[in-house]
């Protein structure tokens, strides 16, 4: 299907979430390259379920553009397009998304990339409990998701794969990160945070290991798209002010199965 240069706008107000999400899929399905919703107020699923309105390609392409506060599971199972939130998003952004965009300018709820297994998450404030839980990788397939603040209790857990990096820009200077049970069961994947973090704060069988060059390449793109996306002076963040967090383990409960 060729994609043409419209825009269409859709004002949400007093529509039920199954109606606007059949607009969204109807305006794609008919060409449309960007969509703005206006006055969005807890709509949910927006941007799931496009792929019987378009190919890959041109999800690939597709911008979604919400000014207000979506509802929860915003972009689940995302598939290639870019969703930028002109506001706060609610529980469950990104959940299991394969690849594409959120870039929220606000903060975000609990559970945010929950089963994340591919794209980019870019959260401008904090976020809540659970964060990237579940996140997984596999092949090329990598999820990253970017939080400008800090997080609840629980970042990170059971994660498989997958990149999280913590920014800690909403804490004062000197204070430290106020989450809990960071990591508990993490078997994969790498969580990068920025700020005092303490070893009880961090689930067992997770270790702090230096930066690889790698990890110092991986911080510097992401600090500086942080930066951009946001229009937020970044310069005086350094990679070196991350403390990285891996399993130690790839199987850290092996003790309690048979096999």
């Amino acid at each position: 299907m060729s994609l043409t240069l419209s825009i269409t706008e859709i004002d949400a107000t007093g529509i039920y979430y199954k109606e606007l999400n059949q607009q969204i899929r109807k305006a794609v399905s008919d060409g449309t390259r960007k969509i703005v919703l206006k006055n969005v107020t807890g709509q949910r699923y927006i941007g799931t379920n496009l792929h019987d309105a378009a190919d890959l390609d041109t999800l690939k392409q597709l911008e979604i553009e919400i000014h207000g506060t979506p509802g929860n599971d915003l972009g689940m199972f995302l598939d290639g397009p870019t969703i930028t939130i002109h506001g706060n998003v609610m529980d469950g952004s990104g959940n299991t998304m394969n690849r594409g965009r959120i870039i929220a300018h606000g903060r975000a709820g609990d559970i945010t990339g929950f089963s994340a297994r591919g794209g980019e998450i870019f959260i401008r404030d904090n976020a809540g409990y659970r964060v990237g839980i579940h996140m997984k990788e596999y092949g090329d397939k990598r999820p990253v998701m970017v939080i400008g603040g800090a997080t609840q209790d629980f970042l990170g857990e059971y994660m498989a794969g997958g990149v999280v990096i913590i920014m800690g820009l909403t804490l004062k200077h000197g204070e430290s990160h106020y989450c809990s049970h960071v990591g508990t069961g993490m078997h994969g994947g790498a969580i990068f945070m920025r700020g005092n973090i303490a070893p009880h704060q961090i689930g067992t069988g997770v270790g702090m290991p230096e930066l690889s060059d790698g990890d110092i390449a991986l911080l510097d793109k992401y600090i500086e798209e942080y930066g951009a996306i946001f229009n937020i002076d970044v310069s005086k963040i350094s990679p070196m002010d991350f403390t990285k967090l891996a399993p130690l383990s790839v199987r850290p409960y092996k003790q309690l199965y048979a096999y």
